[in-house]
């Protein structure tokens, strides 16, 4: 039964670690993704708009729905006080106090800062059906969401350091 257990745990650390880790970049799926938002949301950039702003990390995350390497990233391992904002906008997105170690090697969040921060979307990408994260003013690409996490929502928001800027409690 032991021996169960452990193969069910690691079964689950390798799927969540697989569905964080997808990058859609160079696929079909998200070349036009800039043109399909448009209208949609309050904030809108061309891609060599947001290429400029950004950077080209987190433009291949937030315009490219890519996903940086696990443990390779700013703020996985991030135990300091503070909000994480968005790094195309500024905006707060989720707080250090929602903050929990998933294992996954991906900054992970039990909710968003408030209810307005962020809004789903299906991802169908891959496969598979998952909820992606996007960010609510600008309709880019955060990471995803799946109902994994701890207490009190049960929920993981896998959210990708290239997207985020962290700014600490004073």
């Amino acid at each position: 039964m032991k021996s169960l257990k452990y193969i069910l745990v690691c079964a689950l650390a390798v799927s969540a670690l697989s569905s964080c880790g997808q990058s859609k970049k160079n696929t079909s799926e998200n070349s036009s993704s800039i043109e399909e938002r448009k209208g949609k949301f309050p904030i809108e950039k061309s891609e060599s708009q947001w290429r400029e702003i950004l950077g080209p990390q987190a433009f291949e995350v937030m315009v490219k729905e890519g996903t940086e390497p696990a443990f390779k990233n700013a703020y996985y391992n991030n135990h300091k006080k503070g909000i994480y904002v968005s790094l195309a906008t500024g905006e707060p997105l989720f707080s250090s106090d929602d903050k929990f170690d998933s294992g996954t090697g991906w900054p992970s969040f039990t909710k968003p800062i408030n209810d307005t921060a962020v809004i789903w979307t299906k991802d169908t990408s891959y496969g598979m059906t998952r909820d992606e994260v996007i960010e609510a003013k600008t309709g880019l690409h955060l990471g995803h969401v799946f109902n994994d996490g701890p207490g009190p929502t049960g929920l993981r928001y896998c959210v990708n350091s290239a997207a985020l800027k962290f700014v600490p409690a004073e």
